[in-house]
């Protein structure tokens, strides 16, 4: 908001006719803003498209965003290399806190796909008797042949239970039983390789957007210049179940928790 004048003046002084704007929650919540200065800026009445690219997976309007899928398999990767460093070591228990903001989807699935133990996330509140029934369950589980435990915590999931208060816990009520170690994943989560699913999930959207905005164009020409403030004219492209649908802004606003 408080750029519109110079973004005006941008997309003037070069003749831009529409955007497409690549980003997580953030792209988002610029979109709704971008949308909202149409009123007082003609320049911003270009088609406007939103891909939503963020490991996160919190875009509204789209189960996937680019980039979780890659951040999921970098997780379960290192699940996988450090459970295995746990295997000669019995009885040892690991907590490993997972990025996604208030957005549960990296934890609780790379807790599913690495076999952890438990899964912390905002979306589903727990308390101390959680916690404490979680320990019970490690606790017994050191008496079978699995020693070893993992427990995913998500980096938002609650702002006492922090991973150091989870880790604290777990070693106290473990003493003799099991040991632990805690691991903040960080941005490592955000590099590494593409996956072949987010490299052909990206190379979709992106011609999906380019068609889309090329329509909207042509659609919104008037004597030569470009005007279109149509709450169809400014579009999220998000993947609902298995069809890519552009799904307007305006709408989106509507289903979305800003908090």
């Amino acid at each position: 908001k408080k750029y519109f004048e110079e973004i005006s003046a941008t997309i003037g002084k070069f003749g831009i006719h529409g955007l497409v704007i690549i980003g997580g929650f953030e792209a988002f919540t610029g979109g709704l803003e971008l949308l909202e200065g149409r009123a007082r800026f003609e320049e911003l009445c270009v088609p406007l498209c939103i891909v939503p690219a963020t490991v996160s997976n919190n875009v509204p309007g789209s189960d996937f965003s680019i980039g979780a899928d890659t951040a999921l398999n970098t997780i379960t990767n290192t699940c996988d290399l450090i459970k295995q460093s746990a295997a000669g070591t019995k009885r040892r228990v690991f907590i490993i806190e997972t990025m996604g903001g208030f957005c549960g989807y990296l934890a609780t699935m790379a807790g599913l796909a690495a076999g952890a133990d438990a899964a912390y996330i905002y979306e589903e509140p727990f308390s101390s008797r959680d916690l404490q029934a979680n320990v019970e369950h490690l606790t017994e589980k050191m008496k079978t042949t699995v020693k070893r435990g993992l427990v995913l915590r998500n980096e938002r999931c609650n702002d006492n239970y922090t991973t150091d208060f989870i880790y604290n816990l777990y070693s106290e009520e473990g003493k003799g039983i099991f040991d632990c170690r805690k691991n903040i994943l960080g941005h490592m989560q955000q590099g590494g390789s593409p996956t072949p699913f987010d490299r052909n999930f990206g190379t979709k959207m992106g011609a999906k957007a380019v068609a889309w905005i090329t329509g909207k164009i042509k659609e919104c020409s008037r004597h030569g210049r470009i005007f279109a403030n149509t709450a169809d004219s400014a579009c999220l492209l998000g993947m609902r179940k298995r069809s890519l649908v552009f799904q307007p802004l305006a709408e989106l606003r509507q289903q979305t928790d800003f908090e």
